[in-house]
């Protein structure tokens, strides 16, 4: 069984009309995904809860929850900026989808099975500090509530930004591994996530960073996951994974300047869900994160679902939900396969070798502490 978790109130995650983090979204891809057939007896979908205050101490600090729930802004805790304003009800939605991500942990301990909580993925959030979007660190607290179950978790990230704040609560964690692949911190918030962040005292090693050059795509995240990727599964041998599975790489978004198709984000995808089976028996949790272009999100998302399934990816869109997205977005969805995007030979020549010594400096790191590569 696969569960699905989404619930309408996630529409209320909401940091109003100019605000690129567009909750409308997580509805195309719950209604794409329902026009698909894929809500049948394989996918089981879930209203999820709203966190208990003690499972958000997980992670966060009493102070900084508090500050939340007051629902004013206050800079020292990160709200009210101009990436998270408050807004009225942001506890009680912000709460919601750290819900989910914490009851599809324990229902994958429970039952040996897969989740995706497409809204989930907030890894931005500090444990006093919300950033980024980001309120509540669910792919965090869902890692902590796994941990109570397996020994060994894997948290591996492919959005467009670097997962801070997940690498930082488990920096000193040699039960968790964390691994990043995201545009280089030198041209893109938050900027960090570069190889020398490795983790820190019992967590030496267990943190592992992949910052892509500027106009990255297919054919460099292929390579770089496939040098690095598979070879942490196998050292690591974990028996979970949290998978944060943002979009923003894409192209066509207008928050990074990476060149990924949606073919490209589909092999990632697939090869993640290919590891964890292989060495974690399937416990999957995939969470949605960034991704800000409408007409990609929904579409990346449903083809998660299927790939979760076994199943190949569609060659076209249902009518009804095409019309339906039209009529609200204005433009029509992105349909596989997407354009590859070419580059200059110069431009071309510069990712190579970004891409060379980001791969070389990063194993000669991890080399240095355990030997894997």
């Amino acid at each position: 069984m696969i569960y699905l978790y989404y619930s309408e109130k996630f529409q209320a995650y909401n940091f109003g009309p100019e605000h690129p983090f567009n909750p409308a979204r997580l509805m195309l891809a719950s209604k794409l995904m329902e026009e698909e057939g894929l809500l049948d007896g394989l996918v089981c979908r879930v209203e999820p809860e709203p966190a208990k205050e003690e499972d958000l101490r997980r992670v966060h600090t009493a102070e900084y929850i508090a500050s939340v729930q007051a629902e004013e802004p206050d800079l020292a805790f990160g709200l009210g900026s101009d990436d998270t304003p408050v807004f009225t009800g942001i506890y009680q939605a912000s709460r919601l989808l750290a819900g989910g991500s914490i009851d599809a942990a324990r229902r994958i301990a429970r039952e040996n099975c897969s989740a995706f909580n497409i809204g989930g993925g907030l890894h931005h959030a500090m444990p006093s500090q919300a950033s980024g979007f980001c309120v509540f660190d669910d792919p965090a607290l869902a890692i902590s509530v796994l941990r109570e179950h397996f020994e060994r978790v894997l948290y591996i990230d492919i959005d467009g930004h670097h997962g801070d704040g997940v690498q930082q609560i488990f920096y000193e964690d040699p039960d968790v591994l964390t691994i990043s692949m995201h545009e280089s911190g030198l041209y893109l918030f938050p900027g960090t996530g570069f190889v020398d962040e490795i983790g820190a005292g019992p967590g030496l090693g267990y943190s592992v960073n992949l910052p892509m050059p500027m106009y990255a795509g297919d054919e460099e995240y292929r390579r770089a996951f496939e040098e690095i990727v598979p070879r942490l599964f196998d050292w690591f041998q974990p028996q979970a994974v949290v998978a944060q599975l943002g979009v923003d790489t894409h192209y066509s978004d207008p928050l990074t300047t990476l060149n990924m198709t949606l073919s490209g984000y589909t092999y990632l995808v697939a090869r993640i869900i290919a590891l964890a089976r292989q060495y974690a028996g399937g416990r999957l949790l995939a969470l949605g994160g960034g991704g800000y272009n409408m007409e990609v999100v929904p579409v990346a998302w449903s083809c998660v679902l299927h790939l979760l399934r076994g199943e190949p990816l569609p060659e076209y869109l249902p009518p009804y939900w095409v019309e339906f997205f039209m009529n609200l977005v204005g433009r029509e969805p992105l349909t596989l396969p997407d354009i590859e995007i070419n580059v200059g030979e110069q431009t071309r020549a510069r990712i190579t070798a970004e891409l060379e010594n980001t791969l070389q400096g990063l194993k000669e790191k991890v080399n240095g502490i355990h030997k894997v590569f």
